[in-house]
């Protein structure tokens, strides 16, 4: 009986101190893995929202960025953390949704090893050309690529990044052959456009938004399923002609698997504070990308549907990273 009475009273005792660890968090500074190198619109809407969190939390929030691997390795940092709501992860599309369909060998599982606390921003992508071309809107566009398959380039931001997928969702939504030209960044995709050396690109938004309001770059559409405010006359890309296609980048926080409830609400309210403030809302907005707070099963949800989006695109396109 003394035994079993020994073993009740240590999983009460265990029960009281995690309730207690819950209640009283945080108690120490948090740690913010971020996924991208310092100077992103990722990295750069973190670090607007860490002095409100500061304030609010009432601990320093520490943002630590370990870019690569397409998110990999910082999200490795984080699925192997003890899940306690002091190391949070901060990751996009990629890591989160794609790169398991990608990669042959993942060093976490995307779906058993984190919990989603919020998702922080989308990221709407242009489908941009150089004004020499012959086709001025997307119809004109698939026309031209049907009529010359494998003749026309296009650029995107990397291998295996949101823009390249979105180039691989048009090309299979249009049912064209493009080549693909991959780039080390959106904004190097845009200056080759720019300087006439590839036809076409999707590109985030900073990186194409003043050459096209300057007429030195056509925008076919938009990859968002809304217009947006920053380009109103230019249609999406489902408006254009590619009925439902939708492809918006994003990045969104995560914990460990196993973080209490508890934590993960608290997260989740004092991010959504933050993300609904309208000085950062303005901010983010300047940066290119639109402030997207959610509760954590919505984020899971979304994760979940776009996992499955992207892995079916990918497959048709066969496209395998190392």
């Amino acid at each position: 009986m003394r035994p079993i009475l020994r073993a009740f009273a240590a999983l009460l005792t265990a029960a009281v101190t995690a309730a207690s660890a819950q209640t009283d968090f945080p108690n120490k500074p948090l740690r913010m893995v971020v996924t991208f190198p310092p100077g992103g619109s990722a990295d750069a809407v973190v670090r607007m929202l860490v002095p409100r969190l500061n304030e609010k939390l009432g601990q320093q929030v520490v943002v630590d960025n370990r870019p690569g691997a397409g998110g990999n390795i910082g999200l490795a940092i984080v699925a192997k953390a003890p899940p306690d709501g002091y190391t949070l992860g901060v990751g996009a599309a990629g890591a989160l949704s794609a790169n398991s369909s990608l990669y042959a060998q993942m060093p976490f599982d995307p779906v058993k090893d984190f919990k989603p606390v919020s998702m922080l921003a989308a990221i709407p992508f242009v489908l941009i050309g150089h004004p020499t071309l012959a086709a001025k809107t997307q119809r004109e566009l698939v026309a031209l690529a049907k009529a010359q398959p494998g003749k026309l380039s296009i650029a995107h931001g990397g291998n295996g990044t949101a823009m390249h997928l979105s180039a691989a969702l048009f090309a299979q939504m249009a049912d064209v052959k493009l080549v693909e030209v991959p780039y080390k960044g959106s904004g190097p995709a845009a200056l080759d456009v720019l300087a006439g050396n590839v036809p076409l690109a999707v590109v985030d938004l900073p990186s194409a938004l003043q050459h096209i309001k300057a007429g030195k770059l056509l925008a076919f559409a938009v990859t968002s399923p809304q217009r947006l405010p920053q380009l109103p006359d230019v249609p999406t890309a489902s408006e254009a002609g590619l009925s439902g296609y939708d492809s918006t980048g994003w990045f969104g926080v995560v914990a460990p698997a196993g973080t209490p409830p508890a934590i993960i609400a608290r997260l989740n309210a004092e991010i959504t504070a933050a993300l609904n403030d309208e000085q950062i809302k303005t901010s983010m907005r300047n940066l290119g990308v639109e402030p997207a707070p959610s509760r954590p099963e919505a984020f899971e949800a979304y994760i979940a549907a776009e996992t499955q989006k992207w892995s079916r695109v990918i497959r048709q396109a066969n496209i395998k990273l190392e």
